[in-house]
């Protein structure tokens, strides 16, 4: 009597080691390409932002320095030296400048620019590939 069932070719150790360190491979591979497509999304939307920040940033430096000559004249008005007027505004302006940088690096410092999930499967799958349990 026969029967239509045939047993499944046998799978040597070293075919199962071969297909799971193929398949640790292929992983590795994708995990790398997302990283990089990520990097390069974040590269590619930082500089369309850097663009109109900078031309904002240089406008915005213009007009702080028509603005501070502008009220040192002001202030000579009040019978100040010229000097002590541009002096108080340049310390005025000097002191909100330090506080919006101190208060931005605090900001950036608060998060992490790079793409922490793909990075972190990876250094997973490194740790994974170079000490298999």
């Amino acid at each position: 009597m026969s029967t239509d069932l045939q047993n499944p070719p046998e799978q040597n150790m070293t075919a199962l080691v071969t297909g799971i360190l193929n398949d640790a491979q292929e992983l590795f591979r994708q995990q790398a390409n997302m990283l990089r497509a990520e990097v390069k999304e974040d590269f590619r939307k930082t500089k369309e932002a850097a663009v109109p920040l900078a031309i904002g940033l240089w406008l915005g430096a213009l007009g702080s320095i028509l603005l501070g000559i502008t009220l040192a004249l002001l202030l000579a008005e009040t019978g100040l030296t010229l000097w002590a007027c541009f002096a108080i505004v340049g310390v005025a302006f000097a002191a909100v400048g330090g506080g919006l940088v101190y208060a931005g690096k605090k900001k950036f410092a608060s998060f992490n620019p790079l793409p922490d999930e793909s990075a972190e499967a990876l250094k997973e799958n490194l740790e994974w590939i170079a000490k298999p349990k």
